[in-house]
């Protein structure tokens, strides 16, 4: 074509690159909507989210633009043997997952292999060759406990990537991480 530069032909669609949300029952989970609302500014993504049930408490789901998973979501999908298996199905899609918040007790599930639920099924049959981030969110004392720093250092050594909590003013009034 004249006027287009060799090997950037504007009828090929650019592919998408696949984020998978995981969030959990933290008060942090009040900025989902933020978090997917930024996501959504990069042109080249495409977000989907899974939930657990105790973080629908913190967001209205009528404020995510997105695809939203919960646990009922896993079951309507397969009524039999050849049927798809949402959480396979959402980790052959997902390119990158990141998990924000992650709660501390979602936290020990995943350290511990416990899948009992939509977003921690995903999270064990996770394909170790992609990224998964998570990012912990609970209150300081619940962070300060011992067992947390050996789940977090267990689900590092499963190769995933932390993103370190902040230092603030906690929903409970407590300053702390």
């Amino acid at each position: 074509e004249p006027g287009v530069p060799a090997g950037n032909s504007s009828s090929v669609p650019q592919e998408k690159f696949h984020v998978l949300v995981g969030v959990t029952g933290s008060v942090a989970a009040l900025k989902l909507p933020l978090l997917i609302a930024e996501l959504l500014k990069i042109p080249a993504l495409e977000v989907k989210v899974v939930t657990t049930e105790r973080a629908k408490h913190f967001y209205n789901v009528q404020e995510i633009p997105v695809t939203l998973y919960g646990d009922e979501k896993e079951w309507q999908l397969w009524k039999g043997r050849s049927d798809p298996v949402l959480h396979v199905e959402l980790r052959r899609w997902a390119d990158l997952m990141v998990v924000a918040p992650l709660d501390a007790n979602t936290l020990a599930k995943v350290a511990n292999g416990i899948c009992d639920n939509l977003l921690t099924c995903v999270i064990r049959a996770w394909d170790l060759s992609k990224p998964l981030l998570f990012c912990p969110a609970m209150n300081t004392a619940m962070w300060e406990h011992p067992i947390t720093a050996q789940h977090v250092e267990q689900l590092k050594g499963f190769g995933y990537t932390e993103i370190p909590c902040v230092v603030k003013k906690l929903v409970c009034g407590d300053e702390g991480q």
